[in-house]
C-alpha cells in the first residue's frame, strides 16, 4: 500500500505513535509519506521505504497568523496525486481530517485518484470542544466524512460517540510499544545516577499540562519521601513547569527532584525506576504509562480515564480517584515497602504490556483495518 501520514511532530503521543506506525508500515514494505511542517519527533533515523514532505507557508501581510491548514491541504493533495497514495491517515480530527476533506475535494476536482482517509482520534479533538465549543461542528464534519475511524481506546470511543452523536462504527486500535526499543533491561542510564542504593526512584513523564496534574505528582512525592528514602525524576516541560519547580521548592524537595527535561529517549532512563506516576485527569490512553509497564515499571494512574485500559489495577500498577493523592501516596508506600510484591508487579507489567500493546500486534490491527476500508 502507498500511505500517507500526518501528525503534528512536536513531543506527545499522537505524534510518537504516528511516527512509529509510519517507521513499521514501511518496515513491512509499504510506502509511507509523512506530510508536516517539521519532522516527526521520533523519526530518527533512515528507512527504505519512507518519506517525509515539509508543508510551506508564507507569512503574507494580509494575515494575522500563516494559514497553515490551507497549505497543509494543499500539500496533501500534492504527494496524494504525485505518488498515487491509497490511504491518507491522519492523527486528529482538527485540523488534519479537515485537511484531508478539503485535500480529496481538491483532488476529486482534478479528476486525480481519491485515496481512503482515515482519522484516528487521540482525545485532544474531544477536550478541544469541551474548551471551545466554535469547534464542535467542524470537529463533527471531520470525523463523519472520514471514510474511516480509529480511536487509541474504548473510553475515547465511547466519550466521541457520547459528546457528537456520532452513529457509525468507531474502530478501536489501542496505541502500542517497540519491543526493541522498550525494556526492563535496554535502558543506559545508571541508576547510581539518580539515586543511593538505599533509595526507591520514582518517575514522571509528560507535557506538564494542567490535566497532568504535575503538582499531584509532587505532593504524592513528598508524602512517599517523608516515610521511605526516595527520589523522583521529572521528564518532559510546559505550562506547569513554572508552578512545579516553585511547589518543590518551597516544599524543600530541591535536593529530592531531579529534572530532565524533554527527552527524546525516555526508555534510556525509565528502566532506573521504581515506579511511574501519572495521576491524570483526563488520559484518552495513557501512552507514557504503557512505555513505563514496558520498562517494567508498575504506575500509579486515575480511574474514570483510558488508564483502566492499560494498567490492570491490583497487578502491575493501582487506579484511585483523581485527586487522591494521600490514597495513592499510601499505595506506593505499600508496594514499595514489600519488595517481593514490587518484583512480580515490574515482572508482571513487562509481561502483560507485551501481551496486549507489543507494536507487531497493533500495527497489523492498522494494516487490517487499511484494508477493511480499502475494499469496503
Amino acid at each position: 500500500m502507498k500511505i500517507g501520514i500526518t501528525c503534528y511532530p512536536v513531543v506527545g503521543g499522537s505524534g510518537i505513535i504516528a511516527t512509529e506506525l509510519g517507521q513499521e508500515l514501511a518496515g513491512r514494505g509499504h510506502q509511507v509519506h509523512f506530510v508536516s511542517y517539521a519532522l516527526p519527533f521520533r523519526l530518527d533515523k533512515y528507512r527504505t521505504n519512507l518519506y517525509f514532505h515539509a508543508v510551506e507557508t508564507t507569512a503574507y501581510p494580509l494575515f494575522k497568523y500563516p494559514p497553515y491548514t490551507l497549505a497543509l491541504s494543499s500539500r496533501i493533495a500534492d504527494v496524494a496525486r504525485n505518488y498515487e497514495l491509497d490511504i491518507v491517515h491522519v492523527h486528529y480530527a482538527v485540523p488534519h481530517a479537515t485537511c484531508a476533506y478539503l485535500a480529496s475535494q481538491m483532488l476529486a476536482a482534478q479528476g486525480s485518484k481519491l485515496p481512503k482517509v482515515i482519522t484516528t482520534l487521540h482525545g485532544t479533538d474531544i477536550t478541544l470542544v469541551g474548551s471551545d465549543p466554535s469547534y464542535f461542528d467542524i470537529t463533527k464534519f471531520s470525523i463523519n466524512t472520514s471514510d474511516g475511524i480509529t480511536a487509541v481506546s474504548q473510553h475515547l470511543a465511547d466519550e466521541t460517540a457520547e459528546v457528537f452523536g456520532v452513529q457509525r462504527h468507531i474502530r478501536v486500535v489501542h496505541n502500542f510499544f517497540d519491543q526493541k526499543r522498550f525494556g526492563p533491561n535496554i535502558g543506559e542510564c545508571s541508576r547510581c545516577e539518580f539515586a543511593n542504593e538505599d533509595e526507591f526512584l520514582l518517575a514522571h513523564v509528560s507535557n506538564f499540562r494542567p490535566v497532568k496534574r504535575t503538582l499531584d505528582v509532587i505532593e504524592i512525592f513528598e508524602k512517599v519521601a517523608n516515610v521511605l528514602p526516595a527520589k523522583l525524576i521529572l521528564i518532559g516541560e510546559g505550562p506547569d513547569t513554572v508552578l512545579a519547580r516553585r511547589m518543590i521548592k518551597r516544599r524543600n524537595l530541591t535536593e529530592r527532584v531531579i529534572f530532565l527535561g524533554n527527552q527524546s529517549r525516555v526508555e534510556a532512563v525509565l528502566p532506573c525506576a521504581d515506579l511511574f506516576l501519572l495521576p491524570s485527569q483526563e488520559e484518552s490512553f495513557g501512552l507514557a504509562a504503557l512505555e513505563a509497564l514496558a520498562c517494567g515499571v508498575p504506575v500509579i494512574g486515575t480511574h474514570g480515564t483510558g488508564l483502566v485500559e492499560v494498567i490492570d489495577d491490583g497487578q502491575d500498577g493501582f487506579l484511585l480517584p483523581i485527586g487522591d493523592t494521600t490514597g495513592m501516596a499510601e499505595k506506593a508506600i505499600e508496594l514499595l515497602k514489600d519488595r517481593t510484591r514490587l518484583s512480580a508487579f515490574k515482572s508482571a507489567a513487562v509481561d502483560l504490556s507485551r501481551k496486549k500493546f507489543a507494536q507487531e500486534k497493533i500495527v497489523g490491527e492498522y494494516e487490517q483495518y487499511y484494508e477493511d476500508v480499502l475494499n469496503g
